[in-house]
């Protein structure tokens, strides 16, 4: 990729489907051009769909994980938080050594949410970001000052889901 093109901050929010898939999707692009992308999914654990295929593409992609594999809902433990503290501090290293050109903080709002770190801790990090390097936080409920910080926001709204129908996750398409 185009190491002298500029690089923008991409949030994408909200409570509807869709925040990780696009971010996957410019992860994809990017490759597709050449580039180096690095992917910190916080608060996640496991082996899904999407991981399975990304491991296909090892030499352009590196997904790590900072979750223990069980849903944070509420308080988070100290081991939640540790492995989330864990992350932050890796995707710090990789944000500042400047090698990969997207870097993805998949749920980092949530991380934010929850107290995994704190929003100045996120904003330090953006504020770390190289020139070059394009940089994506997704989940639900980024807060103003990450939004303001942003330079490209983008909400996903709820308006129908067939969970609501009581639809369960399905493999290939939700996991």
């Amino acid at each position: 990729m185009d190491r002298l093109m500029k690089g923008y901050i991409h949030i994408y929010t909200g409570n509807g489907k869709g925040k990780t898939t696009a971010a996957l999707g410019l992860a994809l692009r990017t490759v597709g051009a050449g580039g180096k992308v690095f992917i910190g999914q916080f608060l996640k654990s496991g082996d899904y769909s999407e991981i399975k295929a990304l491991k296909k593409f090892a030499d352009q992609i590196t997904v790590e994980h900072y979750g223990l594999g069980h849903f944070v809902k509420g308080n988070p433990t100290p081991e939640d938080i540790e492995a989330g503290m864990e992350g932050y501090k890796r995707v710090t290293q990789i944000i500042e050594a400047g090698e990969h050109d997207l870097v993805i903080l998949d749920e980092g709002n949530i991380a934010v949410k929850y107290n995994i770190f704190s929003e100045q801790d996120l904003l330090d990090l953006l504020e770390k970001k190289p020139d070059h390097m394009e940089i994506v936080v997704t989940g639900r409920g980024a807060t103003l000052a990450i939004m303001g910080k942003a330079d490209l926001v983008t909400e996903m709204k709820a308006i129908k889901h067939y969970f609501q129908k009581g639809v369960e996750a399905r493999v290939g398409i939700e996991k």
